[in-house]
């Protein structure tokens, strides 16, 4: 019997091998190897290994970013050897090379036995109103002292920021008292309702009523460009009555905001910053406030939480370096749906088309490379398509044919939820249309043949017996489209998306879902606050934060549309769902 070991390669070493000839042994090894495809293997898994470390780092860096940005920081007094005295919130550290000029001799021969370097922290020294910025670096070498007092607070204001200091008094009903920590609290709580009520009086109510004054103007307009003078005369003093009614109503609201506001003015508080300046703002305008330095991990958690609700379901504030992102979550699950809604019938149809009914021959293989061709086109020309064929050709259209009364000002003629959409399906559809022909050619032949030798028509054959199992097929496209679309910015910033959207494209009022207007969109935001506010340190937070909200968002739409796939998938392989 043959043994198994004379089957294998021999690597028996020439005892004299010629003058420039390699040992047969290596030369056998090498070509072994080769055949083996060990080299291929080793490169193949490093450049897996390496891809998989990248995107785990990726992820490592925003998890940890963002989900620690709302957890609350002592604040240091910081004490200089030049005698000025700073408060902050330390935020990094870096290493830098100073200017031997701003340093004394003794610290200069510091700094030279380190090669040169010194160590500096960036603190967030807030009081923007006061100082003008929010940051500043210290170097090591310029600090004599650091501690960090109990009585400092953290303030986080509707306007100006952040507000870093003591608390120093405070007005009730317009008299000056000694702040008391209970009075305070119970006093900045009811001020915060009176803010909301405001709020809710502006935008609800007097919202409304500017509404439909403008709703009674446009129908004044209206009536002129449909008619004559005469005509149009019933229709104009029957809308002044309207408008006459209306302006009533908003005066009473109007007076009635009048009269908190005055109430509000008189409950005020001092703060005082670490140099001994102060400031009274209304508290009205405080959102949150803390003592830094005494919290426990209880009152830390709390105002943890607090944030994070804060940031899902609050509007922004600050230029966006501040407070929610509510409308910009509204605003980019909205705009993923309804590119889904637009983009699935066209791109399964188109590919239904190429599969199913056209001949196969060169016209159809010059269409198949087109849709493959613009899944290349960079996103950034899909958006000025958009601008110019979505918004200014038919959006302006339909202003002409519809919205007369509203020109010069645009409906449609302009950036909206609906051509973002549509822009965006265009983006997205050759991935849809190339997932949807993979799926319907793997749909074994003779399902259709054994449909068709029934008695089923062509049709009737797709739609009961090639659809449904290609269904989980099509939905790996979608989930694709979707998972670039959710993401994209660049045609957004062209046609619709905006800094701050004033409403959403969902209200009360007639026809309550309106797309022509402007939204907001997560991606957008992170790139207005990181590359486009005031201040790139005090949005730097926000960027994490936002990117990771982002990042959860399009796992939750793709699990979700996952879990719909294996569903149908399971349905139709084992009659179970």
């Amino acid at each position: 019997m043959t043994s198994v070991n004379e089957n294998l390669p021999q690597a028996t070493v020439a005892t004299a091998p010629g003058k420039g000839q390699k040992p047969r042994a290596r030369r056998r090894f090498s070509a072994d190897l080769s055949a083996l495809g060990e080299p291929a293997l080793w490169g193949f898994g490093g450049a897996l290994a390496l891809g998989i470390i990248l995107i785990a780092g990726f992820l490592m860096v925003v998890l940890y970013n963002g989900a620690t940005t709302f957890w609350p920081k002592p604040i240091d007094k910081v004490e200089l050897a030049d005698g000025s005295v700073i408060a902050g919130v330390e935020r990094r550290g870096t290493i830098f090379r100073p200017d031997p000029a701003i340093m004394t001799e003794a610290v200069a021969e510091t700094v030279a036995a380190n090669d040169g370097f010194a160590y500096r922290t960036l603190y967030q020294t807030a009081n923007f109103d006061l100082y003008g910025d929010d940051f500043r670096w210290v170097a090591d070498f310029e600090v004599a002292n650091i501690t960090q007092p109990e009585d400092f607070y953290y303030f986080e204001r509707q306007v100006w920021g952040v507000f870093v200091g003591r608390i120093a008094g405070m007005q009730i009903n317009g008299q000056p008292v000694a702040y008391d920590p209970e009075v305070f609290r119970r006093e900045q709580a009811l001020a915060r309702e009176r803010f909301s009520e405001i709020r809710k009086i502006e935008r609800s109510e007097i919202g409304r009523i500017n509404h439909l004054i403008e709703r009674e103007r446009l129908s004044q307009r209206r009536a002129l460009l449909q008619g004559d003078d005469e005509s149009a005369a019933p229709v104009i003093a029957q809308s002044q009555a309207r408008i006459a009614e209306l302006q009533a109503e908003f005066d009473v609201l109007q007076a009635r905001v009048n009269e908190i506001r005055a109430v509000d003015r008189g409950f005020r508080v001092t703060l005082e910053e670490v140099g001994g300046r102060t400031i009274e703002p209304e508290m009205s305008q405080i959102v949150r406030y803390f003592p830094a330095n005494t919290l426990s991990i209880w009152d830390k958690a709390k105002i943890y939480g607090s944030r994070w609700v804060e940031f899902v379901s609050a509007e922004p504030r600050e230029a966006n370096t501040q407070g929610g992102v509510l409308p910009a979550i509204f605003g980019t699950v909205a705009m993923t749906l309804l590119m889904v809604v637009f983009v699935a019938p066209f791109g399964v149809i188109t590919a239904l088309y190429l599969r199913e009914y056209a001949k196969q021959g060169r016209v159809t293989s010059i269409v198949r490379i087109s849709v493959n061709n613009l899944a290349g086109v960079p996103s950034i020309v899909y958006g000025v398509f958009g601008l110019g064929f979505f918004a200014y050709t038919m959006g302006g259209t339909i202003d002409q044919l519809f919205y007369p009364e509203n020109l010069p000002n645009p409906t449609f003629g302009k950036g909206g939820i609906l051509w973002a959409s549509l822009t965006l399906a265009l983006l997205t559809v050759p991935v849809v249309i190339v997932a949807t022909e993979e799926a319907l050619a793997a749909v074994p032949r003779s399902m259709r043949e054994g449909s068709l030798a029934c008695g089923a028509s062509k049709w009737q054959t797709i739609r009961y017996v090639v659809l449904p199992k290609a269904l989980p097929g099509i939905m790996t496209g979608m989930i694709l489209a979707m998972a670039r679309g959710a993401g994209e910015v660049a045609p957004l910033m062209l046609v619709g998306v905006v800094k701050l959207a004033p409403a959403l494209p969902i209200d009360g009022f007639y026809p309550f879902i309106h797309l022509d207007r402007s939204f907001m969109h997560l991606g957008f935001h992170i790139f207005d606050v990181g590359f486009q506010s005031r201040n790139s340190e005090a949005g730097k937070p926000m960027v994490f934060v936002t990117t990771l909200l982002l990042l959860t968002l399009i796992v939750i739409m793709n699990a979700t549309a996952i879990i719909v796939r294996n569903r149908l998938k399971r349905k139709y392989a084992t009659g179970q769902f």
